[in-house]
């Protein structure tokens, strides 16, 4: 068996949008609220997410916070949302974290030119602020979180991660470029380089080492072709090292896919479990 990009790419879209829509629309129902709350960054997740949303419901019923720390946030995405919200008429705000993030120093030992550490808080600061107007308009977070991005723990626990809803969860990153240019994204925003902006010059592909080209074909081989480790390296022609490495992720962030662990008292079990009668 050979895997090559094009299997992973070559998936039915109008499929696959029909369900995420079909998904975004009973979740919304369900939920009675009133609006879906959204980060919008700029980059290609958040923007095929908003695009996504604009099909599924009421314009009105959609709120982009555009949350950039002017200190590592380029100019370039800010103005790529701003766009972008106006083209699709949903409801906007661009609000700086800069002062909420330097509020920060009161913690001893504070570094604002931390990478993992304030970089991470820079994500929770802005899940904070989706959630706060969520909860003071009867919202819902939907995330722009993918499916490679959650399968190798590539989001910020709390951060990023925070969300009441992934509706492009069931696609690969490069799935979901290939959607975004099929929704009629600029070529500016589906042609740039995947960054959640945590830091200065930050760059998803530099971080993780891989290009995600590489990572959707060794997910794709392990998750949908199921085939062992070796194999995936063999069908694929990635490195052996570069499937280790993505096998390694995956199993390191387990925790962040998984409610916190919970202790089992000797006479109940499973003290969370759901009743499955209601």
């Amino acid at each position: 068996m050979k895997i090559a990009v094009k299997d992973v790419l070559e998936i039915d879209y109008e499929k696959a949008l029909a369900v995420i829509k079909d998904f975004v629309i009973n979740y919304f129902e369900a939920t009675r609220a009133d609006i879906f709350v959204i980060g919008l960054s700029g980059g290609i997740d958040s923007s095929t997410l908003l695009a996504v949303l604009a099909e599924s419901v009421d314009r009105e019923k959609i709120t982009a916070l555009i949350l950039p720390d002017t200190r590592v946030t380029p100019k370039e995405d800010v103005d790529d949302a701003v766009s972008l919200a106006e083209k699709y008429g949903v409801r906007y705000h661009v609000i700086e974290i800069d002062r909420i993030v330097d509020s920060f120093s009161v913690i001893p030992g504070f570094n604002i030119d931390g990478r993992l550490d304030t970089g991470n808080l820079r994500a929770r600061v802005r899940m904070a602020i989706m959630y706060y107007y969520a909860n003071r308009y009867n919202g819902i977070v939907a995330g722009s979180s993918d499916r490679s991005e959650l399968l190798i723990g590539y989001f910020t626990k709390y951060g990023d991660g925070g969300a009441d809803i992934l509706p492009l969860g069931c696609l690969f990153k490069t799935q979901v470029r290939m959607l975004g240019r099929r929704l009629g994204l600029p070529r500016r925003i589906t042609e740039k380089p995947s960054s959640p902006r945590l830091w200065r010059d930050h760059l998803a592909e530099e971080e993780i080492g891989l290009k995600y080209e590489e990572v959707d074909l060794i997910l794709y081989g392990l998750f949908d072709k199921k085939l062992p480790p070796d194999k995936v390296a063999e069908a694929t022609g990635v490195p052996e090292k570069a499937v280790e490495k993505v096998l390694k992720m995956h199993y390191s962030s387990r925790h962040k896919r998984r409610f916190p662990p919970v202790p089992s008292l000797p006479w109940n079990n499973n003290p969370i479990r759901e009743l499955d009668y209601l």
